[in-house]
């Protein structure tokens, strides 16, 4: 990127008492001093430690300005600003409007990372795309990866987090997307949101700066979205598997590698191969067909953009260790949907040995959570899973449920002080050729129990 002070001046409304050369340009944003270079401009943001107070680590770092709330010294290269955060999202509003590449939103309670990989990866065959890195989702993430885009860019992919009612609709109207994207409505943050409806209007504010002649893909088996898309004005399309939505696909074959399904597009019978297991990953790739096709990118690439796509790290991951124990690793979130989706993948795939699972607490699930957890259940089949290793306190209605058609020396609880213990139980738990599944809401750190399991095996 490349900003002068003017540009940066007039974006944020702000002042510049020390005179500082407003033809100086920047050519990096950065919120963390330690990511700081020459000609940096850097932001300090206001969380458990005031990013004020690291101003000198910045300068001595290589910043050539910054932006502060109030009055600093007479030799300081700084703007003067209201309100740091909401300065920063200026600034990612005007940089957006001066490059003026075409933007992707993308939300939805799980898939929204996976989803925001493929459409890059199906928009990169064609176009120059940039896409959000990690998961910087949020009001600080959205504006950072806005202003990490490299100049040139001709397609901008956003994945839009939330936690509580009107997030999305700041990050979509920073953003003003022409084609957004709702993944799935599951139970992620139901505890700040009352109900899945109460998330359902949620997800929908991303139509908030959604442009008036874009488009809206929701997935069509999704009951409260119905009534919500009757206010919207934008063209909606509508994904799903056997269904009789814009988009639909017929699954050929599922492996754990991968998973082939079929499209009709343009009234031709396509074929497409993700390197992902699970239905759950078709109806994600169904909406990076729906915006690669919305962009005219050619089928042909499409097919070699979702067959080649890098996936974020910490999503459905496979790993190995090294007496060839297969990991699959969803340790990132969760929420009740998202996790039977994966267990029915899970339990469907052939493995030389047994099949073990590892579930730790889903979080922010409010006064429902135990009966949430409790229904998991009907997703755990013995004549397919081996043992259930459960970790946390939500979870234990679980295992109250699966002792009544499991037998109770293959379900085992451990509380949440006991992870060291969880860790030894499944390490012992596990031959080579046996295959386990782990997942848990990223608080729960079950991380810990991969890394774990990778080096001591």
């Amino acid at each position: 990127m490349r900003l002068t002070v003017n540009e940066i001046m007039k974006a944020v409304n702000g002042k510049n008492p020390n005179k500082v050369s407003e033809e100086l340009a920047i050519t990096s944003v950065e919120f963390d001093t330690r990511k700081i270079s020459l000609n940096s401009l850097y932001v300090p943001l206001k969380g458990n430690r005031d990013g004020h107070d690291f101003i000198p680590q910045a300068l001595e770092n290589g910043a050539s300005l910054v932006l502060s709330d109030h009055e600093l010294g007479e030799k300081t290269p700084y703007v003067l600003v209201e309100d740091t955060l909401k300065a920063l999202q200026d600034l990612a509003r005007f940089y957006l409007k001066k490059e003026n590449p075409k933007v992707c939103g993308i939300t939805g309670s799980n898939g929204k990372t996976t989803t925001k990989d493929m459409t890059s990866a199906v928009l990169s065959t064609a176009y120059k795309t940039y896409k959000t890195q990690g998961n910087y989702n949020n009001e600080i993430g959205l504006p950072y990866t806005i202003l990490s885009m490299p100049e040139n860019t001709e397609m901008l992919v956003l994945e839009m987090g939330m936690d509580r009612k009107g997030d999305i609709e700041l990050l979509s109207t920073i953003a003003e997307p022409e084609i957004a994207a709702i993944t799935m409505i599951g139970e992620s943050h139901i505890e700040y949101l009352g109900s899945r409806a109460g998330i359902a209007a949620g997800k929908m504010e991303i139509v908030s700066g959604l442009n008036k002649k874009g488009i809206l893909v929701v997935p069509e088996a999704e009951p409260l979205l119905k009534p919500l898309l009757e206010e919207v004005t934008q063209e909606v399309q509508m994904f799903g598997l056997n269904t009789k939505g814009d988009l639909t696909a017929s699954i050929v074959e599922e492996t754990r590698e991968k998973t082939t399904f079929q499209v009709k597009l343009e009234e031709t019978l396509e074929t497409f191969t993700i390197p992902v297991l699970g239905e759950y990953n078709v109806t994600n790739a169904l909406i990076a067909l729906l915006i690669g096709k919305h962009f005219e990118v050619p089928v042909e690439k499409m097919k070699q953009g979702l067959a080649h796509f890098d996936l974020t790290k910490n999503r459905t991951e496979w790993l190995k260790t090294k007496d060839g124990i297969d990991i699959l690793s969803d340790v990132y979130n969760a929420n009740p949907t998202a996790m039977k989706l994966v267990l029915d993948s899970f339990s469907k795939i052939e493995t030389k040995g047994k099949k073990v699972v590892v579930l730790g607490d889903m979080l922010e699930l409010g006064k429902e959570s135990k009966a949430m957890h409790s229904s998991v259940s009907e997703h755990l089949d013995p004549e397919k899973i081996a043992e259930v290793f459960l970790y946390g306190s939500e979870i234990s209605t679980l295992s109250d449920v699966l002792k009544e058609k499991f037998d109770t020396a293959n379900i085992h609880l451990f509380g949440k002080e006991e992870k060291e213990d969880l860790k030894k139980a499944v390490n012992q738990s596990l031959h080579p050729q046996d295959t386990v599944f782990l997942k848990a809401s990223n608080g729960m750190g079950l991380k810990e129990v991969v890394d774990y399991l990778l080096n001591n095996h």
